[in-house]
């Protein structure tokens, strides 16, 4: 067990070490903050998106890359969201997708794929099986994102199921620290779906 977390870095240079320990912890921090519905989820997020993103363009998984530039810009556009004040109160509450969203998160799902698929072409790089995989959880994890920002409780069914898939994912690259993080954003992800929908049937006994 070991072994497996150790052999992927034998040639890995400290700074990358560094780097990844640092979006690890980072990452986590983000889901916790989400979790408690704190601002923090943003900037604590845009740091480890940032550096992630760097750390895929040189493994060259371009989709995952393309999927972390756009968490760094929706960071911002949430970050920006969850601050809305009016009378010292929070203008965007928890809430549940309506229909339009809903219709729209299908959209984002496939037009991620779409422009996902295409950038493995424009950089010129072979597309292998694991590829469709990181593929299709990007566009599981845009529409989770946006839904995030927005502070729709069905970001976190979508995060769910794309770290149930990214955590073997990331195991069958040799990266098990970051296999590792995403068996505890899962964690996190299942107790912050439980904790927001607390919120949301108290508001509803309230109405």
């Amino acid at each position: 067990m070991i072994d497996f977390f150790l052999d992927a870095y034998k040639d890995a240079t400290a700074m990358d070490i560094l780097l990844e320990i640092i979006v690890f912890v980072f990452g986590i921090l983000s889901v916790y903050y989400a979790k408690k519905e704190n601002i923090l989820v943003y900037p604590t997020g845009i740091i480890a998106t940032i550096i992630t993103v760097y750390l895929l363009y040189k493994a060259s998984y371009f989709a995952d890359m393309s999927l972390n530039v756009y968490f760094s810009f929706m960071s911002i556009y949430g970050w920006i969201n969850w601050s809305r004040k009016k009378d010292d109160e929070y203008l965007v509450p928890i809430s549940r997708t309506n229909t339009n969203e809903k219709i729209i998160g299908v959209l984002l799902f496939f037009l991620t794929i779409a422009v996902t698929y295409s950038i493995y072409h424009l950089f010129g790089k072979k597309i292998r099986p694991e590829n469709y995989i990181d593929i299709f959880t990007s566009g599981i994890f845009f529409t989770g994102m946006w839904y995030m920002a927005l502070k729709k409780i069905e970001n976190w069914t979508l995060w769910i199921i794309g770290d149930l898939i990214a955590v073997p994912l990331y195991a069958y690259r040799g990266l098990g620290i970051l296999s590792l993080q995403y068996v505890i954003f899962t964690v996190l992800a299942i107790l912050a779906y439980i904790e927001w929908k607390k919120i949301l049937d108290k508001k509803q006994q309230l109405s």
